[in-house]
């Protein structure tokens, strides 16, 4: 819980507007998105997908497979996200449950094969699918680093970033 005080000593909550999204009403659109798209791209992956990808050249294959697997393990990472936050929006979970399951999901990018020759040989539909999941999962990233703070890469303690943290507290930046 992130306090600040007033200069008459009372101790107030600073509220931040990404923790107010996840944490109301307004969270259903972006839920609804990240379920749609994981829906969209089972049933691509699962139909057209099989015949598209028949189409298209044995480098553009490999990729496509490649770009399959990230695309729906970025999915699963987001949509496990999603759930976790609707979970404590509908009050089934605390949000310390939630930080708690929060450290098994992963938004930090598993990259991509856009900069990949046989990139542009990859069906348009499924290219689509691959650009909206990885802004899906940028947008997303963004809500939780707000919501949560910056992951510690080595789990360690940061100093300089536990006094950054108390200052923007402190002055509601």
């Amino acid at each position: 819980m992130t306090h600040s005080v007033l200069d008459h000593g009372e101790p107030t909550r600073t509220v931040r507007l990404a923790e107010r999204l996840a944490f109301s009403s307004s969270f259903q659109p972006i839920f609804d998105e990240g379920m749609t798209l994981v829906d969209e791209t089972a049933a691509y992956l699962d139909g057209d997908g099989r015949r598209d990808a028949r189409a298209i050249s044995r480098g553009a294959s490999t990729l496509y497979a490649a770009e399959s697997m990230r695309l729906t393990t970025r999915l699963m990472q987001v949509a496990s996200w999603l759930l976790l936050q609707r979970a404590a929006n509908q009050g089934d979970m605390s949000r310390a449950q939630v930080e708690a399951e929060k450290v098994k999901v992963r938004l930090d990018g598993i990259g991509g094969g856009a900069d990949s020759p046989f990139y542009e040989e990859l069906p348009l539909a499924f290219r689509d699918l691959v650009e909206r999941a990885v802004m899906l999962e940028r947008r997303v990233a963004l809500l939780d680093r707000e919501i949560y703070g910056d992951p510690q890469v080595d789990g360690s303690a940061n100093p300089v970033g536990e006094q950054m943290h108390l200052l923007r507290t402190a002055f509601a930046v």
